[in-house]
């Protein structure tokens, strides 16, 4: 069973509850049992903060023992330098993933300090992203 490791990063405690015409109405932690049952040969570990060095902790820790990471840094992925840098220091696949589609969204959300770093990004499908993602590491 491989290890994937799925790092929400702020205001994502909040789906179900924030914009759901964006973000949609269920909450991760409803959908996390589902994408487990979808995905049996992974051992899927789950972490979300609002803390941008606890996200870049988290990619230290496991960024050189998962199989992969999937990684929604939220409104960090645009401003964040420092968490580009992390994804780029591990060894560990990372796929980027936003619910929303950022292209369709503010002209700031169009730049990602992640995605040069990144194995792939995937946008705008809603919580579906992670089922994509995970398609990646089997």
């Amino acid at each position: 069973m491989s290890k994937i490791v799925i790092i929400n990063g702020p205001n994502l405690n909040l789906l179900g509850k924030r914009e759901p015409e964006i973000y949609g109405a269920q909450g991760f932690d409803d959908y996390l049992p589902i994408l487990s049952q979808a995905f049996p040969g992974h051992e899927l570990i789950y972490a979300q903060t609002n803390v941008e060095g606890e996200l870049i902790n988290l990619l230290h820790e496991h960024g050189f023992s998962a199989a992969g990471i999937i990684l929604n840094a939220g409104a960090y992925t645009h401003t964040s330098v420092g968490i580009g840098d992390a994804v780029r220091a591990i060894e560990t696949p990372v796929v980027e993933v936003h619910i929303s589609n950022t292209f369709a969204r503010e002209d700031y959300r169009h730049r990602s300090f992640i995605a040069p770093h990144a194995s792939g990004v995937i946008v705008g499908f809603g919580l579906k992203v992670y089922d994509l993602a995970l398609h990646f590491f089997k």
